[in-house]
């Protein structure tokens, strides 16, 4: 193996920030993106970091936890933020970039380092005579994906997402769910809420009336091989029963608080309906709606499942998304270094291991270029501080449930709970923000030898 050469495949985010990073450190990075050799349904442009929806990073405010990334990422030397602070433009509390110049400016400065060798290639395996960083996004080309399905022994790679909303724990009524387990078998596992039949069915008919999302060509084409997987409000359209039958199964499931279920007398109590919600994290801070995949607009999907008996004051850390994805399964496959667990010398980043957002592939790319510069200079590779936003996300992506990996946004979810509750929300951020920061410079101190320095 060459200790010499690293080699990214991808030009988006997270490989634009990742061969960046390599190059900083002072090795030499080849950087490979197929455009315009290969083309790709959802880009317009030969660009690097081409932003292919939104112009937006989210909020700028160091308070919310896109911000906090933006802010971690400055004070870590990011060339995506810093040039997306450069060609920022109004967008009221959010970082919004002049699209076009923020490629082209971007995709000029990699060109133009005299470490990075840019290469307009498609890549159809993943070389093993060099540290590799795979960043090739949620439209990875067939051949490669295909190969990868090779290299991690997993059966799928590329299908038709459809992602259910994440909702904070804190933000739950626990005085109208209820924690059981189905026919209460095993661990009581998920937290309930109940319907009566006048909620159900005022839930039903909202769902069947609410604004979907349009999808894309290229997306709806997928759609039709996901049957298996109906979005919620499409059940709700085909009948009253069929929810029941489903996801809101309520057979079962039976509140302890109101009795022995095993009581004839007890029957009238029983739910007509039942919204499940499953543990995704380690400490219980997030909490999955089950079976609630959804293509429904995102103000939609907030206002429809307030409805909810314990949901009324819902905090959504992930709304429900479908869309053509390509990830693998993190958490069995990665370490939080973004190092592939049965070959270390290849790393991973971006939409690919399922973070989602502009700025989380940007922190990916950072963290595995980092590391592949680390592998290459004879250095131990680092893994970032989990009170940090940034080891955060990486620690949750590499150990959450595999069976059950979703992509995961940045959030103040999946950082360690504060030793003291904070019940404002705002101030709680507040102290999240500040503890991440401080432990982010004390650990960056701490380096040896010292990879990273602080803005």
């Amino acid at each position: 193996m060459s200790q010499s050469k690293v080699i990214v495949i991808g030009g988006g985010l997270a490989g634009t920030e990742a061969a960046w990073q390599i190059a900083q450190a002072g090795v030499a990075v080849t950087l490979y993106e197929m455009r315009p050799v290969q083309t790709s349904p959802a880009h317009h442009t030969e660009e690097l970091a081409e932003l292919v929806c939104s112009n937006s990073f989210g909020a700028k405010n160091s308070d919310r936890a896109a911000g906090l990334l933006h802010e971690e990422l400055r004070r870590l030397g990011s060339q995506v933020i810093s040039m997306a602070d450069r060609h920022a433009v109004f967008a009221g509390g959010a970082l919004a970039v002049d699209r076009a110049v923020f490629s082209s400016e971007l995709t000029r400065a990699l060109a133009n380092h005299p470490l990075v060798e840019f290469k307009r290639a498609e890549i159809t395996h993943i070389p093993q005579d060099s540290i590799v960083v795979l960043t090739t996004g949620p439209l990875t080309s067939p051949s490669l994906a295909e190969n990868l399905q090779q290299f991690t022994g997993m059966e799928y790679m590329s299908f038709f997402d459809a992602a259910s909303p994440i909702i904070v724990g804190e933000s739950i009524d626990r005085a109208k769910a209820f924690l059981a387990s189905r026919y209460d078998k095993g661990e009581a596992a998920y937290l309930n809420c109940p319907m009566d039949k006048e909620q159900y069915l005022q839930f039903q008919q909202e769902l069947c009336q609410a604004e979907q999302a349009e999808l894309k060509d290229f997306e709806r084409e997928s759609a039709k091989f996901f049957e298996g997987c109906l979005p919620i409000e499409e059940l709700a359209q085909r009948g009253e029963e069929t929810m029941r039958y489903g996801p809101l199964k309520p057979v079962g499931l039976f509140d302890a608080r109101l009795g022995d279920f095993r009581d004839p007398e007890n029957k009238g109590k029983r739910p007509y309906g039942v919204v499940q919600l499953r543990q995704e994290d380690k400490a219980g801070q997030l909490w999955n709606m089950v079976g609630f995949q959804t293509n429904l607009r995102w103000g939609e999907q907030k206002r429809v499942f307030r409805l909810i008996p314990g949901l009324e004051q819902a905090e959504f850390v992930r709304m429900g998304v479908m869309h053509r994805n390509t990830f693998i399964n993190s958490p069995q496959l990665l370490k939080s270094t973004l190092q592939f667990k049965h070959q270390q010398h290849v790393l991973a980043a971006g939409q690919l291991i399922g973070t989602e957002g502009y700025t989380a592939a940007a922190a990916g790319g950072w963290l595995a270029g980092t590391n592949a510069a680390r592998l290459a200079l004879g250095q131990p590779p680092v893994t970032m501080p989990e009170t940090s936003m940034m080891g955060a996300l990486f620690e949750f992506i590499s150990s959450a449930s595999p069976k059950h990996f979703q992509p995961m946004p940045p959030n103040f979810g999946i950082i360690p709970p504060l030793p003291t509750k904070v019940k404002s929300k705002q101030e709680r951020y507040g102290q999240y923000r500040d503890r991440s920061l401080a432990d982010l410079t004390n650990w960056t101190d701490t380096l040896s030898p010292k990879a990273v320095v602080l803005s």
